[in-house]
């Protein structure tokens, strides 16, 4: 296996935001778009999986099949890669540098096993979890979404668990956001990505 390791990627500092679904990181995420869009950018994730309606290759993902995915993978292409539900899922060295280039803070919105991928390699990002305020509530927010048959519900909630243990483990994140009431979770949010935030508008200023 060829090393993951990215040298020296020029641009703002990542941001790695970590959770499990249902704990409220789209809706911050776009809250945070909302108020600062011209500051952060989305890499744009690699998958397997088919398009959902509404979806748009090279917007929501980038829709390839597993033989292709599995090729840049075994070509050290991938900061971080994961399988979900039978499906690949994963972060392209060439996603986040498309972001960095346009003086943008890069989005990585990751699962637990990717957080553990990107600690191997030489991003420096900074690592936030948005954790829910119990899995009862997950387990309400989930259900009211109604998308999800029982089975998938309890595979997410099953996952949810190990993903909250994890977050509680020493170094594994800067910052830990307890989404209970939406805008203090937002104010905690903002708060720890100010100082990057106000980089990048400085340059862009000077620019």
């Amino acid at each position: 296996m060829r090393d993951s390791t990215i040298k020296a990627m020029a641009g703002p500092r990542p941001v790695v935001l970590s959770g499990p679904s249902g704990a409220g990181k789209s809706t911050l995420l776009k809250k945070l778009m909302k108020e600062y869009d011209s500051v952060f950018g989305f890499s744009v994730s690699h998958t397997t999986r088919n398009p959902r309606p509404g979806e748009e290759n090279g917007r929501d993902y980038h829709y390839v099949t597993r033989e292709v995915m599995q090729a840049g993978i075994d070509n050290g292409d991938f900061i971080e890669n994961a399988e979900f539900s039978g499906n690949m899922y994963g972060t392209s060295k060439a996603a986040v540098q498309d972001v960095q280039a346009k003086n943008l803070i890069c989005i990585l919105d990751i699962d637990m096993q990717g957080v553990r991928n990107i600690k191997r390699t030489d991003l420096n990002p900074i690592y936030i979890s948005i954790q829910p305020p119990s899995l009862e509530v997950l387990e309400k927010r989930l259900r009211d979404r109604k998308t999800e048959s029982e089975e998938s519900l309890q595979r997410r909630l099953h996952a949810a668990k190990v993903e909250m243990e994890f977050s509680k483990e020493p170094g594994a994140f800067d910052v830990i956001i307890v989404n209970d009431v939406l805008e203090d979770s937002y104010g905690q949010l903002r708060n720890a990505l100010l100082e990057e935030i106000n980089k990048v508008k400085k340059i862009n200023m000077s620019s």
